[in-house]
């Protein structure tokens, strides 16, 4: 994962640290926001599930929405374009990036996140296993075995919130301007900040 700093030259060393806290603390935001498994308990994949392939694996998720408690992720079927929004408790983030899939049972999310004082560069990826119409997935590398679908659907799958309806850029360029804003009064902070410290402020 990387993660781009922006920083005004000369700033006082307290505002340097302050701000490199807070972005440092937002670099796991993607991981966070996205991809909590479900609240039910870790299962054993059966030894005889197999990988599922990338045409499989892009004929569920090609052209969905996958909503989550707090945004939402979209996977065009043009362009392998993957957009989202999110909304966490530390505030708005949007993403814009790729997805891919795989043989090897793996869809792969890679974006560039946007919050009001971080740009974080992350590569998100779950596995898939599949017996008997069943469905297991996890994200890697550490995450817990899941139903994700169940041969005779539940409720409660997560397979039911990838959703045709676009959910992701409706909502976009609303999240982009309020950020926008926040960055620009984010900005103009630091400088008063810095020009106080330039004249004897404390540092």
């Amino acid at each position: 994962m990387k993660t781009k700093f922006t920083f005004v030259r000369n700033e006082g060393r307290s505002t340097r640290y302050a701000l490199l806290g807070r972005r440092l603390a937002l670099a796991i935001l993607p991981v966070a926001l996205f991809f909590q498994s479900p609240a039910s308990a870790e299962v054993a994949v059966p030894e005889e599930a197999r990988a599922m392939t990338g045409v499989e694996l892009y004929m569920i998720f090609r052209g969905k929405s996958w909503k989550w408690e707090s945004g939402a992720g979209r996977m065009e079927s043009e362009g392998r374009v993957f957009r989202a929004w999110g909304q966490p408790g530390s505030g708005e983030t949007w993403a814009e990036g790729r997805w891919s899939v795989n043989d090897r049972g793996q869809l792969c999310l890679s974006a560039v996140w946007h919050s009001q004082n971080a740009t974080v560069s992350d590569k998100t990826c779950f596995s898939h296993r599949t017996l008997d119409g069943t469905i297991y997935q996890k994200r890697e590398p550490a995450g817990d075995w899941y139903v994700f679908k169940h041969a005779k659907r539940r409720a409660d799958d997560e397979f039911n919130r990838l959703v045709d309806e676009d959910l992701v850029d409706p909502k976009l360029p609303m999240v982009k301007e309020r950020l926008t804003d926040q960055v620009n009064q984010t900005k103009d902070s630091v400088r008063r900040q810095v020009g106080m410290n330039a004249v004897g402020g404390v540092q």
